[in-house]
């Protein structure tokens, strides 16, 4: 599943370099600019906030500027910028100590049969959506040769919710090597280490990330296109909210979905369970009657905005961002953001 090796997206290796120790800010920013999109995928990786992936992105374009004529040439731009960001990275999770909070029972369960294995996104409170919008390259591969499409089965939110269970090292280690397609001694120089921590680090990992993931995680397919039949089961999903058809939704849950409201530490699992916490929202007294739903991608995955208007209100007010994970033409997971994340989406909070 690697998206493309340390050496490549290489030419001009020495132009590049005199470029770069001159000083010279345009040249600078024509030769680092290049890279933002993919920095700013591997920084939220790494950190699982689209916030902070922004944030470090930024920083990494200082520490580049800062320490340009340190800029040899033994390596491409781009591989030295992702040292740059990795270790940035490293920074910032060594200065948060923030950790995966512990595993309670869900608010509501109900599954018949053994429950999941994998764990759920809510204990990961700074997970945000990525939008899908900008993870596509900014130009064709053979026009911009460090182009690479980002392949669903690395950026989805099961997959970034499970890798923030890795030690900060173990989760660059992870996400070089089989993301990004890293040979293991440009992994070990990236991380100033030895090929043998850069393997036991990656063996470790690989375990940890067996536990994390769902059961059925290794057959989901590794496409980045949504399919037609998630195209459809969105617009079932959108079409049962607006009519409260809590029948309809209910057929469209796996038995043992799951729902989840990160940062809040909440999470339902199961069909009835889901049903029964949906159902104050579409029927009786407290119901929202009016609402108004803006189909999206976010991870890879379906998603849709979700607004509503209440009694003698003029407008829409954003409600939140559900993004959903479809197998066997079932909902497996729906997980909801809040309204905050709109505007990476360029997503308006009235409508």
């Amino acid at each position: 599943m690697g998206e493309g090796g340390a050496g490549s997206g290489g030419s001009g290796v020495t132009v590049a370099g005199a470029a770069l120790r001159s000083g010279d800010e345009q040249a600078f920013a024509e030769l680092t600019d290049r890279h933002r999109r993919e920095l700013q995928v591997h920084c939220y990786r790494m950190l699982g906030s689209f916030d902070d992936a922004e944030d470090l992105v930024q920083e990494t374009f200082l520490r580049a500027w800062r320490s340009r004529e340190s800029f040899q040439g033994r390596s491409t731009v781009r591989a030295w910028l992702y040292r740059i960001a990795t270790n940035a990275c490293l920074d910032f999770l060594d200065r948060r100590q923030r950790q995966p909070g512990p595993l309670v029972a869900p608010t509501s369960s109900r599954v018949s049969g053994p429950g999941r294995a994998s764990l759920p996104q809510a204990e990961i409170p700074w997970l945000q959506p990525y939008p899908d919008r900008l993870l596509d390259p900014p130009a064709p591969p053979d026009v911009e040769p460090d182009a690479a499409l980002v392949a669903k089965e690395t950026i989805e939110l099961a997959f970034l919710a499970a890798i923030q269970h890795l030690p900060p090292r173990q989760r660059a280690v992870l996400i070089l090597r089989d993301v990004l397609g890293w040979p293991a001694a440009d992994t070990a120089a990236l991380l100033d280490g030895t090929v043998a921590a850069v393997n036991s680090a990656l063996q470790r990992a690989r375990a940890t990330l067996r536990q994390r993931l769902p059961e059925r995680r290794t057959e989901w397919p590794a496409a980045t296109d949504p399919s037609a039949e998630e195209r459809a089961v969105l617009q079932r999903y959108v079409a049962a909210t607006e009519s409260a058809d809590l029948t309809a939704l209910a057929a469209l849950l796996r038995e043992d979905a799951r729902f989840t409201m990160p940062p809040k530490p909440t999470w339902y699992e199961g069909r009835d369970a889901i049903i029964e916490c949906w159902a104050p929202a579409l029927v009786g007294p407290t119901a929202w009657k009016d609402w108004c739903h803006v189909p999206t991608r976010a991870n890879r995955q379906p998603a849709v905005a979700c607004y509503v208007r209440e009694p003698g209100r003029s407008r829409y007010h954003a409600l939140g961002l559900d993004v959903l994970r479809i197998e066997d033409g079932e909902v497996a997971e729906v997980t909801a953001f809040p309204p905050r994340v709109f505007p990476a989406f360029g997503l308006p909070l009235t409508r």
